[in-house]
C-alpha cells in the first residue's frame, strides 16, 4: 500500500515557481508520460497527487522547495484498515481505539500523529469514512458493520441515534476567555447538571477564584475550571485532551483522581496525556499511536497500562512485530552527582529579597547560580515563581532597594522563554529562525542542534498564526536559547509538548547552557522532564495566591524530597525501563517511602 500526502500548509505553489511549472510536476516520471499523477487545483492553489498512478520514486519528494509532500509505503493488510482520511493526498488515520464503559482508556503518541482526529471521531464531529469521499463515502450502516461483532458497534450505532452525550475538554484553554465571559461561579453553575458544584471546587481548588472573571485566570486556573466544567455535566463519553498542562504535581494528581471518578457511573472516559506518571496513574488501559506526525497514523491493539507505556518507550510492538522508534527512551536511576562548577565563577548571586504584587507577598532566599548551572523550579501555582522569573529579569522591583540598584549598575542580559507565549501572528516562522542563524555568539554546530532538536525547519514556511501549541512552544524556545545572554528563564518549556520532544528540549537546554557556559532557572511541573533538566533545585511553599517562600537552591535528592513530601506524593521506579511512577497513595510502597524519607530517589 502506497500513501502519497500533500501538506497544504506548505505547499506554496506560487513561490516556488511563481511563473513556470511546478518542480513537483516538472520532474514527474509520470507525469512526462503523459499522465496526470501530480496536478496543480486552481481552486485551491494546492498540488494534488494520484496515489494509484504514483510509481513511488520520492523525485517530487526532492524536488519540492518546501518539504511540504511525503510518499510512503505501508504494509498491504493495512489498506482494509483505514478508518478516516482527510482528502485523497491528506493525513490517514488506521483502525479505532476501544472505549469501554467504566473505563479510563489513555492515549499517548507523538503530536501530529492523530490523536484529536481519533477524539473528534468518538466526538461524532468526524464520520468515519474509510478513505472514501463524495458519493463514495460510506452510510452510518456500512460503518456499523465494519466494527459488527466488537464494543466498536454499539459505541457508533448510539452514536448514529444521538443515544450518547459527548463531554469534551479542549486541548488549547488559552482560547477559552475569547469565548467565554463572565465569572468562574457562573460557568460552573451552567454546566452543574449533577448538583456537585460544592464538592468539585473543594476538590480542585477553586473556593478562592470563583468570583474571579474568566478573562484574568492564569493557565492552571483556567486548566481546573475546564476540567470541572467538563466532569460537571452529565455526559455518557468523557474525552479530556491534556488535562494536567499549566497544573502543579498536586493538582495534577486531584484532576486524575476526580477523573476516575467518572468510572463509578459506568461512564466511558478518553484521556490523552504527555505527563506518563499522570498517564500512568488515571489509566486502566491505553492505546499507543505510531506512524508519521502529518501523514498518517496508527492506533495499536489496547494494551494493559504499565505494559503499553514500557512498550511506548521501548519503541517496538512485538505482538505486531511493529518497531516504531530506532533507540529506547532510557531513564536514569540514580541521581546525578553533583555537579562540580568553578565555585568562583558566579553569573549571578542574590540577596534575600521581598516583594509584594497586590495581596501577594514573596519572600526569597539568598543564593547565587554558577556557570553551566540550571536551577529547576518547583512549587504550587500561585506561589510566586513566575514572579521570582520576573525578578531575576529585573521586570518588577523588590523591597531591596540595594539589591534592585546593584541589578542595575550591573544589569545583565536575560532571555526568557515566558508561560503564555505571544508572537506577532503575521509574521512568519522563517524570521525567528533566520534570527538564529545570523546570531554571532553561538557555534554552527549550537545553531544546527538548535534547529534539529525542535524541528524548526518543519514550520519555517507557516506564518505564527498557523502553528499549533506544540509548534509554538517549539519556536519559543528556539528564540529563548538563540538569544545571547547570562541568564536564560524557560517558564514550563513541556507544555503542549509530547513525550519526545519533552525529552529532547530537556537534552537541549542541558547540552546548550552546558556550552554556552552560562546559567538558566527553569520552570517545570513534569517531575520527569525536570529530573532530566535540572543540575539543582529551587522549591518554593507558602499558601498559594497569598504568600511564597523560595528556599534556597538544594540538590537534586534533597530538593525532590523537599518539594514531593510538601505535596505528599512518592515516586517509585519501573523495573525494567527505570521510568518514576506515582505510587497510590497509601499504598505499601508510598507508606514505605515517607517513612524512609525518600519521596523519589530509592536507595539501591
Amino acid at each position: 500500500m502506497r500513501i502519497a500526502v500533500v501538506n497544504r500548509d506548505k505547499c506554496k505553489p506560487d513561490k516556488c515557481s511563481p511563473f513556470g511549472e511546478k518542480p513537483c510536476i516538472k520532474y514527474c516520471p509520470r507525469v512526462r508520460t503523459g499522465d496526470k499523477t501530480i496536478v496543480l487545483n486552481e481552486k485551491i492553489n494546492k498540488i494534488e497527487i494520484t496515489e494509484s498512478l504514483c510509481s513511488g520514486c520520492g523525485i517530487c519528494i526532492k524536488k519540492c522547495p518546501f518539504n511540504a509532500i511525503s510518499i510512503i509505503n505501508l504494509p498491504d493488510p493495512l489498506e482494509s484498515e483505514l478508518t478516516y482520511r482527510y482528502g485523497p493526498d491528506q493525513f490517514s488515520l488506521f483502525r479505532m481505539a476501544v472505549p469501554k464503559k467504566g473505563k479510563v482508556l489513555g492515549i499517548i503518541g507523538q503530536n501530529g500523529i492523530g490523536k484529536s482526529t481519533l477524539l473528534k471521531i468518538l466526538s461524532g464531529d468526524f464520520k468515519i469514512n474509510f478513505g472514501k469521499f463524495g458519493e463514495a463515502a460510506p452510510n452510518w450502516k456500512e460503518i456499523i458493520d465494519f466494527f459488527k461483532g466488537s464494543e466498536l458497534q454499539q459505541y457508533f450505532t448510539d452514536l448514529k441515534d444521538n443515544k450518547r452525550e459527548i463531554v469534551l475538554k479542549p486541548q488549547n484553554i488559552t482560547v477559552i476567555p475569547k469565548f467565554i465571559k463572565g465569572k468562574v461561579e457562573e460557568l460552573l453553575k451552567k454546566n452543574d447538571t449533577k448538583e456537585q458544584l460544592h464538592k468539585i471546587t473543594e476538590q480542585l481548588n477553586l473556593e478562592e477564584i470563583l468570583e474571579r472573571k474568566i478573562s484574568v485566570l492564569s493557565g492552571g486556573e483556567l486548566q481546573r475550571v475546564a476540567i470541572a466544567a467538563a466532569y460537571l455535566k452529565d455526559g455518557d463519553v468523557y474525552l479530556i485532551d491534556e488535562p494536567s498542562s499549566y497544573l502543579d504535581v498536586s493538582e495534577r494528581i486531584n484532576m486524575a483522581k476526580l477523573i476516575r471518578t467518572l468510572k463509578e457511573d459506568n461512564k466511558t472516559i478518553i484521556v490523552v496525556e504527555h505527563d506518563l506518571a499522570i498517564l500512568d496513574y488515571l489509566s486502566d488501559y491505553v492505546s499507543l499511536l505510531y506512524g508519521q506526525p502529518g501523514a498518517y497514523g496508527i492506533i495499536s491493539n489496547p494494551q494493559g497500562v504499565r505494559v503499553g507505556i514500557n512498550i511506548y518507550l521501548n519503541g517496538y510492538i512485538k505482538d505486531e512485530n511493529v518497531r516504531f522508534r530506532e533507540e529506547p527512551i532510557q531513564f536514569h536511576e540514580k541521581p546525578p552527582q553533583e555537579s562540580l562548577f568553578d565555585l568562583g565563577n558566579v553569573i549571578y548571586s542574590y540577596d534575600e529579597m521581598e516583594t509584594e504584587l497586590g495581596d501577594f507577598h514573596l519572600r526569597i532566599s539568598g543564593s547565587e547560580i554558577h556557570s553551566g548551572e540550571i536551577i529547576g523550579i518547583l512549587g504550587p501555582n500561585g506561589i510566586g515563581k513566575t514572579t521570582f522569573i520576573n525578578l531575576i529579569a529585573q521586570n518588577i522591583n523588590s523591597n531591596n532597594k540595594a539589591q534592585d540598584d546593584l541589578n542595575n549598575r550591573n544589569k545583565l542580559n536575560v532571555s526568557i522563554k515566558p508561560q503564555y507565549i505571544n508572537f506577532d501572528e503575521k509574521e512568519p516562522v522563517s524570521k525567528y529562525i533566520s534570527n538564529i542563524k545570523l546570531a554571532t555568539h553561538i557555534s554552527q554546530s549550537y545553531k544546527k542542534r538548535l534547529i534539529n532538536y525542535l524541528k524548526l525547519n518543519t514550520i519555517k514556511d507557516q506564518l505564527i498564526s498557523e502553528l499549533s501549541g506544540g509548534e509554538l512552544q517549539r519556536l519559543a524556545i528556539g528564540k529563548c536559547l538563540g538569544m545571547e545572554a547570562d541568564i536564560y528563564l524557560l517558564d514550563e518549556p513541556s507544555a503542549f509538548l509530547d513525550v519526545e520532544m519533552r525529552l529532547k528540549v530537556a537534552q537541549l537546554i542541558r547540552k546548550s547552557i552546558e556550552e554556552v557556559k552560562k546559567a538558566a532557572f527553569v520552570v517545570e511541573h513534569d517531575i520527569i522532564t525536570q529530573d532530566f533538566i535540572a543540575d539543582s533545585i529551587l522549591v518554593f511553599k507558602g499558601k498559594p495566591g497569598i504568600k511564597g517562600i523560595a528556599l534556597s537552591p538544594q540538590n537534586l535528592r534533597d530538593g525532590f524530597n523537599t518539594f514531593l513530601k510538601m505535596m505528599g506524593i512518592t515516586f517509585r521506579r519501573d523495573n525494567r525501563t527505570k521510568r518514576p511512577r506515582v505510587n497510590k497513595i497509601g499504598s505499601n510502597k508510598d507508606t514505605y517511602q515517607k517513612s524512609i524519607n525518600e519521596y523519589y530517589y530509592i536507595p539501591q
